[in-house]
């Protein structure tokens, strides 16, 4: 039969498919009777999501690393991620920032055994994906594979860890990729806040105020990223978490076989510790505008804050709450006021970083040019309303901590999301019945500690303010404010020297 009789045969049976059905009509929408309800009653409220934390096993394996076993039987799934303490921030000279990302972007180029080719197709072939990032404290590698496929995956992995190769001509290739994305970042206001908001609160004399730059970029040879690899993909700082329809044992017998050839760790049953060590962030200054010009910028981008704790504070859960009702949430002070109200942004949002130094705060969003300055006096309002000037509600406590507490149970709905938050405990140094106390940490939470935290940590007298915006249309309506000095700084946060008024 030719191709054109088979596809009017293809189109015949169809038609005749659809006449067999029911009320059906050719040439005409099939019809559906429509639910009809009631739009002025509110929705009763579904269930509130239970927590079901699942168990593990903990097993110190030879070669140094720690693996974690979840067994969870109700689907042929198991989800791997190989967990590194220590990152970019530990492991990144100064002028070298940047590497990390080369590293990580490069495992799949090629080992000794099979070129980035042969790898893509053995992916395909099992039917996963293996995604490696290094971040500035941690760093993973991981996928997940349907049960048949575990060990030929995990193989693979080990291959990745063990073997790369790092081609001369693919380092080039990212190395171009990457200066392409720096240089494309320059012209968007919210990536340029990103560089200079960090470097004006901790300096680029700490990890934290770095990032990288079209100089140290060019400056990585494949011995950088080679000597990077070898310091970084240590089993001794290694978390490897299994979590699907697996047995512990089984587990533990396939990962010494199938990773003997990684090795370099410490011996079996050795206290699996990880330190950080973080210079002190420079002093707090009292509170600056530094303005980045960004010419023709239909938007101007925020971000307001400064040196906040680390994750191990004991304020963590009063601060999340007062994050939360502050700038986390929808319907947070912040976002109600600027964008719902006044309509000022797109969204406006806050945030700790919570890091295993101490991480900055940030109340940030993108304001349309026209109202940077009335959207300055906002963030400015709220800020010291959160200290107290303003009132907490009981309505805005409750959404606060029920927004916490009723998405945890989403982490634990996939084999991956379990993988990921049993790992979290130990990239974090936290206890293993963390989530279980979790909900009842939260709820302890009172309109005191909320003040409080917000008073200790958010200094209206001591903020760096940092706008990247078009200069001459927000320079002076800032000015006339007089909310604080204005530094100038370029797009890299280099103070501008001599620079001719708008």
């Amino acid at each position: 039969m030719s191709y054109a009789l088979r596809i009017r045969a293809v189109a015949l049976g169809g038609l005749v498919a659809l006449a067999a059905l029911p009320g059906a009509v050719l040439g005409q929408p099939a019809q559906t009777k429509a639910k009809s309800f009631d739009r002025s009653v509110v929705p009763a409220a579904r269930k509130t999501p239970e927590l079901h934390v699942p168990s593990w096993t903990k097993i110190k394996l030879a070669n140094g690393a720690q693996l974690i076993v979840s067994e969870r039987h109700n689907l042929p799934l198991v989800s791997v991620t190989v967990s590194f303490l220590g990152g970019a921030n530990q492991l990144e000279a100064p002028t070298m920032t940047g590497v990390a990302q080369l590293v990580a972007g490069m495992l799949a180029e090629g080992t000794t055994s099979k070129s980035g080719n042969e790898i893509s197709a053995a992916m395909q072939i099992l039917g996963t994906s293996i995604r490696t990032s290094i971040n500035g404290e941690d760093g993973n590698i991981g996928f997940s594979a349907m049960k048949d496929k575990l060990e030929p995956s995990l193989a693979l992995l080990v291959d990745l860890v063990v073997n790369p190769v790092f081609p001369a001509e693919a380092l080039e290739r990212r190395r171009a990729s990457t200066l392409v994305a720096l240089e494309q970042s320059k012209d968007v206001t919210s990536d340029i806040a990103d560089v200079v908001f960090p470097k004006v609160v901790y300096s680029t004399d700490h990890p934290y105020g770095r990032s990288a730059t079209e100089e140290s970029i060019k400056s990585i040879t494949r011995d950088d990223v080679v000597a990077f690899h070898r310091q970084f993909f240590q089993p001794s700082r290694a978390i490897i978490t299994v979590v699907g329809d697996v047995k512990a044992d089984d587990v533990r017998r396939m990962v010494e076989r199938v990773a003997a050839p990684w090795s370099g760790g410490g011996a079996r049953g050795v206290a699996f510790t990880f330190e950080v060590h973080y210079p002190a962030p420079p002093a707090p200054k009292s509170t600056t505008i530094y303005l980045v010009d960004k010419p023709e910028a239909a938007q101007s981008s925020f971000s307001i804050g400064g040196v906040g704790p680390a994750r191990n504070t004991p304020d963590y859960f009063a601060l999340r709450v007062m994050n939360a009702l502050f700038g986390e949430l929808f319907q947070s002070r912040l976002n109600a006021n600027i964008r719902e109200q006044k309509g000022y942004s797109y969204g406006v949002f806050s945030s700790f970083a919570f890091g295993r130094g101490p991480g900055a705060y940030r109340a940030s969003g993108d304001i349309v040019t026209a109202k940077t300055d009335s959207a300055l006096v906002e963030f400015m309002k709220e800020i010291r309303g959160i200290r107290g000037e303003r009132a907490l509600t009981d309505d805005e406590m409750e959404q606060a901590k029920n927004s916490l507490v009723q998405r945890l149970p989403s982490r634990f709905s996939s084999v991956s999301g379990v993988g990921g938050s049993i790992a979290s405990l130990y990239v974090q140094g936290l206890p293993d019945d963390y989530y279980q106390n979790f909900a009842q940490s939260v709820n302890a939470v009172t309109k005191d500690d909320v003040v409080r935290v917000a008073r200790k940590y958010i200094d209206p007298d001591h903020l760096a303010i940092v706008i990247v915006g078009d200069r001459k249309e927000i320079q002076r309506p800032i000015e006339a404010l007089k909310i604080a000095p204005i530094v100038l700084l370029d797009i890299n946060g280099n103070p501008i020297s001599n620079p001719i008024r708008p």
